[in-house]
């Protein structure tokens, strides 16, 4: 019998992971300070992974979280390792997700009943490899993101006992498995640590080589019926003028792509009749608005598989649409995407709304949300307030603008959470980032609410 299936969302902070659960995940996957490839931009510290714990079992539902430890280590990082990791396992996550074979052993030969779940990192890509990372006692793993649904399938039908989890929505990289070197060569900046800048999306210019075939030639190694270029091309980035970059081409085409965007929201039930247990999103640095929108989605496909109903996937995906995107393709899952995996119509991204506000407090005497500000909003506009239950649309009528500089002070101020004539003065729009007003609101649009708007308005 296969098990329940489980959303899996990720969290950087606590904010992020109480919205995860809000929006209905059943699981998160967290990132240990020091020893994850997104240790840059994780918040957390040893500290306050203890609060996420506290959080998660504190939860009404049961509801799991994941370490991330998916390091491969250096010496000097083996022995701090298994330090800090005797800590993590006192706070007994549900498991840990990690890649380095030999500190996986090393756990397990001091941590015996440990659970671990294979990184994506690993890039497990075939049955043979499952079968090993079965001996090794890995419990599930997360698939290389290059491989398709029909290897899926084969991959559960030859290692029936190892539970496998899938990515189902993030930003395509494209490199194999997000292994690329053009953000650090052009900005210092770490694919893999979760600071990449996307140099290959960015603005080239390409310039022609002129000089004859015969001085060009190389010995390259390539299928003899592939066609090599005449002459060799260069490319010029638009913040960088007069630094020409050598394009090296093969028979699949060059490596500096602006890659599209996987969403897999028709594929679902595929996947799950491929024995994909654990549907996972991947975001990197993305806005409360995006998690919401991609949580819901999918919340609402996995809902539906599982009690035997069909799902409208068009509508679906225009929730996934609204969001910023590059234009949406399944990754492997179906098929190898070739020359459709990449946008080249722009190096930019569109969507249908925008992300304008979170809620943060409502004035049920007054019909007053409180909200921070994200984007600009006018009077008059319309908005549509989300929350994880149900959508209903607003039209602004008032806005005001709160007068405290550090609102971290309101209580000393005595403005308490209600709406307060005497801190405000009433404004005809709001555009700043980060400071907060009070906005016209006819019901409560509960915790967890933002507010967004479309692109037209």
């Amino acid at each position: 019998m296969q098990q329940k299936l489980e959303l899996l969302l990720p969290a950087w902070n606590m904010e992020k992971l109480k919205f995860a659960f809000a929006y209905w995940a059943d699981a998160v996957y967290v990132w240990v300070p020091m020893f994850s490839l997104r240790a840059r931009t994780n918040e957390f510290t040893i500290e306050t992974l203890n609060d996420a714990i506290d959080y998660t079992r504190n939860l009404p539902w049961d509801k799991k979280i994941y370490f991330t430890a998916n390091i491969y280590a250096h010496n000097l990082k083996i022995k701090p390792f298994l330090a800090q990791f005797k800590k993590m396992y006192e706070m007994k996550p549900d498991a840990f997700i990690m890649a380095d074979p030999w500190l996986i052993y090393l756990v397990k030969k001091e941590f015996p009943d440990v659970i671990i779940h294979l990184s994506v990192q690993a890039n497990n890509t075939n049955w043979a490899q499952a079968e090993f990372w079965q001996s090794m006692w890995i419990k599930r793993i997360i698939l290389s993101r290059e491989i398709s649904i029909r290897e899926i399938k084969e991959i559960h039908e030859k290692v029936p006992d190892m539970e496998l989890e899938s990515f189902v929505h993030w930003a395509i990289c494209m490199a194999y498995s997000g292994r690329c070197l053009i953000s650090n060569y052009l900005s210092n900046r770490d694919s893999n640590q979760w600071t990449c800048s996307h140099s290959c999306r960015w603005e080239y210019k390409v310039f022609k080589d002129d000089r004859s075939e015969s001085e060009l030639e190389i010995a390259t190694g390539r299928p003899e019926n592939y066609e090599k270029l005449t002459w060799n091309y260069y490319l010029e980035e638009k913040g960088r003028p007069g630094e020409l970059m050598d394009i090296d081409e093969d028979e699949y085409g060059t490596y500096l792509m602006n890659s599209r965007d996987l969403m897999a929201i028709d594929y679902i039930q595929e996947l799950k009749d491929a024995w994909v247990i654990s549907f996972k999103v991947e975001w990197r640095n993305k806005t409360i608005n995006y998690l919401a929108s991609v949580w819901l989605a999918y919340r609402k496909a996995l809902d539906a598989i599982e009690t035997w109903v069909n799902y409208d996937s068009k509508e679906l995906a225009e929730e996934l649409f609204s969001i910023a995107n590059r234009g949406y393709i399944p990754g492997f899952l179906a098929w190898n995407p070739n020359h459709n995996a990449q946008f080249y119509e722009q190096n930019w991204w569109f969507q249908t709304k925008i992300f304008c506000w979170i809620v943060r407090w409502y004035d049920k005497k007054e019909h007053l949300a409180r909200i921070e500000v994200k984007n600009i909003f006018k009077i008059w506009e319309e908005i549509e307030f989300l929350n994880p239950n149900w959508v209903f649309v607003e039209k602004i009528e008032k806005i005001y603008k709160i007068n405290v500089i550090n609102h971290s002070i309101w209580k000393n101020l005595e403005i308490g959470d209600s709406f307060n004539k005497k801190y405000v003065t009433e404004e005809e729009s709001a555009h700043w980032w980060g400071y907060e007003v009070w906005i016209n609101c006819s019901k409560d649009p509960w915790e967890f609410a933002i507010i967004r708007k479309n692109v037209d308005n």
